[in-house]
């Protein structure tokens, strides 16, 4: 969460809670999202500020546990709730073992997430959740903000409210398309978004899919793009996890990252991951043109929203039905979404032609690219 912000309700959570009390349609809608989990199930309030919604989520036979930054939300919520558990800490860094949680309710807190740490904390909410796990989220429609500066008018953006008692809370706003390329990113799937009853809001309700959660931010140094996820990386987190798989050992003796498997280590470096196809599966025989075409799409939108330095394209033959039949290992001419661009041979123990000394080869190749002067 922004620091700034929660900043602002520490010193001010008593004004806060007394500007504004729980509203009839949110107690509605949480108690909606109830009904669709099975009851005992575990869930978090993420952001639950006084613990109005813990509360209703608890009352409708869920388990709870209530989770915010301000130590002083965090007391009120006490004082109502006696026997939540209640957990101090950020969305970035979600205290909850992976796959542990049943759902998750986020009734005005995402959009307090810096922007550039957006696709972190949802890919820790990804993490944090059991599969098929429904979420619920409130979102900031950029299309009901009044006067909106030029800055808000195409993709997510921010800006710092001006009302004097508050001054200075980030939010981060966007179209429905906009919040529906974050969350899909994120790993997640049967994505349904509607308006609020004011123009102000979004709500998001998804279920969270078995696949590999982007792990990327803006201006990366290298955005890694595999084909698809195999089972083991989706169940795992971690990309390129397959036992046999060349990436990580080639990448760190290429000098790309410094450990294994550490994805946030690697994104700390500038290197990013994606997939062209979100889609989990055994093997890449599975999946269809239309994957294909929808991928390649998104991850032209991911490139020019996040605007790396460079793109590396893992796997010749996913490449090829994807963007190019007749593209070869090397710089792609022309580049990929208006950056440069490197496709390399797959590194799955199953490509047999490629030895581990030709990929530290190529992502050393690859890696100068990020070197090169680009524009945008």
């Amino acid at each position: 969460m922004d620091r700034r912000t929660a900043a602002i309700y520490e010193r001010r959570a008593q004004e806060r809670i007394a500007q504004r009390a729980s509203k009839l349609d949110d107690r509605r809608r949480a108690r909606e999202f109830a009904r669709r989990i099975e009851r005992g199930a575990m869930v978090a309030d993420l952001g639950c500020g006084p613990g109005w919604y813990a509360a209703v989520l608890r009352r409708a036979g869920l388990s709870v546990v209530g989770l915010d930054l301000t130590r002083a939300m965090l007391v009120e919520a006490r004082k109502r709730e006696r026997r939540l558990p209640l957990v101090r800490a950020d969305l970035v860094h979600l205290p909850f073992a992976r796959e542990s949680l049943d759902g998750a309710w986020a009734r005005n807190s995402y959009f307090h997430v810096p922007a550039r740490e957006l696709p972190v904390a949802l890919g820790e909410l990804h993490r944090v959740l059991r599969r098929g796990a429904r979420i619920a989220v409130t979102l900031v429609n950029r299309g009901g903000l009044k006067d909106r500066p030029r800055a808000l008018r195409s993709g997510l953006a921010s800006l710092r409210q001006r009302e004097p008692r508050f001054r200075g809370r980030l939010f981060v706003a966007g179209d429905a398309e906009d919040w529906r390329a974050l969350f899909a990113g994120a790993g997640f799937a049967s994505i349904q978004i509607a308006a609020g009853l004011d123009s102000f809001a979004f709500t998001l309700n998804a279920r969270r899919a078995r696949t590999l959660p982007d792990c990327v931010r803006p201006r990366l140094r290298l955005l890694v793009c595999g084909l698809n996820p195999s089972l083991v990386a989706a169940d795992s987190g971690v990309p390129f996890a397959g036992a046999t798989n060349r990436f990580w050992p080639a990448a760190v003796r290429a000098g790309l990252v410094t450990r294994e498997r550490d994805v946030r280590a690697a994104l700390a470096r500038g290197v990013g991951f994606t997939d062209l196809v979100k889609r989990a599966s055994t093997g890449a025989a599975v999946l269809s043109a239309a994957e294909y075409r929808h991928g390649v799409a998104r991850v032209a939108a991911l490139v020019e929203r996040l605007a790396p330095r460079a793109v590396l394209f893992v796997g010749l033959d996913g490449y090829r039905r994807a963007v190019d039949a007749r593209a070869q290992p090397g710089v792609v001419r022309g580049g990929f979404a208006g950056r440069p661009a490197y496709l390399m041979p797959s590194t799955s123990g199953r490509n047999a032609t490629a030895t581990l000394t030709a990929l530290v080869s190529h992502l050393r190749r690859a890696n100068r690219l990020t070197r090169a002067r680009t524009s945008g």
